[in-house]
This record gives structure tokens, C-alpha cells and sequence, in this order.
């Protein structure tokens, strides 16, 4: 008898898809990837061939969905609720990088000139719908 797969997600990269990968295999679904090791291998391609594949067994595709939209996409607190912004009230809040000063600017181009990774780097909680940035003890 022949196994047949779906495809349920597709990444840009392998990070990606190994933290979904472990978030169904912890709910008993067996994953299969394909792609990843090319695009581990070079990045660039991974447009070019359609990104990390996530595949499961056809008779398990419908609850890996179900797993896959249960996925919150924006910033959540350490109980497990959605931070909210302190301006409009809003859920969709991402965490991201910030350059706000001269010094953080000096050391992230000292960085981009020498290839070297970021050295200063300040994160801060953003808002999707009305663009404030803001710590999370605000």
C-alpha cells in the first residue's frame, strides 16, 4: 500500500519549519521535510525552489492544520496572553529590533562594514496597527 503526503506549510527557512516540525511531532503527528538541507546549504535558492516543505500523512492533515493556525503569530506574555499596546490597545504586537540612537547607528554600521553580527541592538515591542514602540513594562 502506497502512503501518500500533503504539504501543510512551507517556509522560507529551515528555522522556521523545525519549530512548527517540533510543535506537531509533540502532538503526535510524524513530520517530513524536504528542501531544507538545499536551503541550509544555500539560502538564496530558497525562493527559487519554493521554500521548506512540511509534510504529513493524508490522514493527518487536517488535524496538522488545525495545530498550524493555533500558532499565535504576534508577541505573547509569559502566561501564554497576547500583549496588548499600551496606545490603542491592539494584539498585534511584534518584537523587533531598533536602532534609536547615535551609538546603536556607530555600532550597527562599524558591524555591517567588518561583516561582523550585530553588537548593540535594542528590541523593543511594536505595534501592527498603530506603529508605537514600547517596552513590555510600560
Amino acid at each position: 500500500m502506497k502512503e501518500t503526503f500533503k504539504t501543510v506549510a512551507v517556509f522560507q527557512y529551515s528555522a522556521e519549519a523545525l519549530i512548527v516540525k517540533g510543535r506537531l511531532e509533540s502532538e503526535g503527528i510524524e513530520v517530513f521535510t524536504t528542501d531544507m538541507h538545499t536551503i541550509d546549504t544555500d539560502p538564496l535558492v530558497s525562493n527559487a525552489i519554493g521554500g521548506v516543505k512540511l509534510k504529513v500523512r493524508t490522514e493527518d492533515e487536517e488535524q496538522a492544520l488545525q495545530i498550524i493556525q493555533s500558532i499565535h503569530e504576534y508577541s505573547m506574555n509569559d502566561e501564554g496572553n497576547p500583549i496588548h499596546c499600551p496606545e490603542c490597545n491592539g494584539e498585534k504586537i511584534i518584537l523587533a529590533s531598533t536602532i534609536d540612537s547615535f551609538k546603536g547607528l556607530l555600532f550597527f554600521l562599524f558591524g555591517f562594514i567588518l561583516f561582523l553580527l550585530p553588537m548593540y541592538q535594542k528590541m523593543k515591542y511594536r505595534c501592527q496597527d498603530c506603529k508605537k514602540e514600547f517596552n513590555i513594562d510600560e
